[in-house]
């Protein structure tokens, strides 16, 4: 049964499998958020590394809006020199809520997708989750300027997030 419940928490590869959050942060979503305006492709420019991303490289996410509101998640990248995907989908459980979203990538498993902030053009977005162990920079383009680069890390460590931890790409 540990097992299985390792594996489920690997595959869904957000917070909520864990406890609760081992160091305090501040989690706080975007309080307007545009989902319609959130879709397309975003590169990863950081994130905190784990078992589901471990070795990979030039990893992106390409969201698209279904008919039906829900939203289709593609995560791909390279491992090992060998091009690897997987596709997910999303949800926007409550309107009121906005920057509180739920993805999965197994069966009716969701996880916490939290938008911490976000660029009023929709630029660069940082990624958490309910928990301290989740975290993703990631922009419309390829890499960041210096300057906006500094700018969000200083905004993840004002939240309380350990960038030391962050693997960039």
């Amino acid at each position: 049964m540990k097992q299985i419940l390792i594996l489920l928490c690997a595959l869904l590869g957000l917070g909520s499998c864990q406890g609760g959050n081992s160091t305090q942060i501040d989690n706080q979503t975007v309080k307007q958020f545009d989902v319609a305006r959130f879709m397309g492709k975003w590169y990863e420019i950081a994130r905190y590394d784990h078992r589901f991303e471990k070795g990979m490289s030039r990893v992106t996410a390409t969201y698209t809006l279904l008919p039906n509101g829900r939203i289709e998640v593609l995560n791909a990248g390279y491992k090992d020199g060998k091009y690897k995907e997987i596709k997910g989908k999303a949800k926007q459980p409550d309107p009121n809520d906005p920057g509180k979203l739920k993805v999965s990538f197994f069966l009716w498993f969701y996880a916490d997708y939290y938008v911490l902030d976000i660029d009023p053009d929709y630029r660069y977005v940082l990624i958490g989750s309910s928990s301290d162990k989740y975290l993703w920079i990631m922009s419309r383009e390829e890499k960041l300027p210096d300057d906006v680069l500094q700018k969000l890390l200083d905004e993840l460590r004002k939240r309380g997030y350990d960038t030391d931890r962050l693997v960039f790409n």
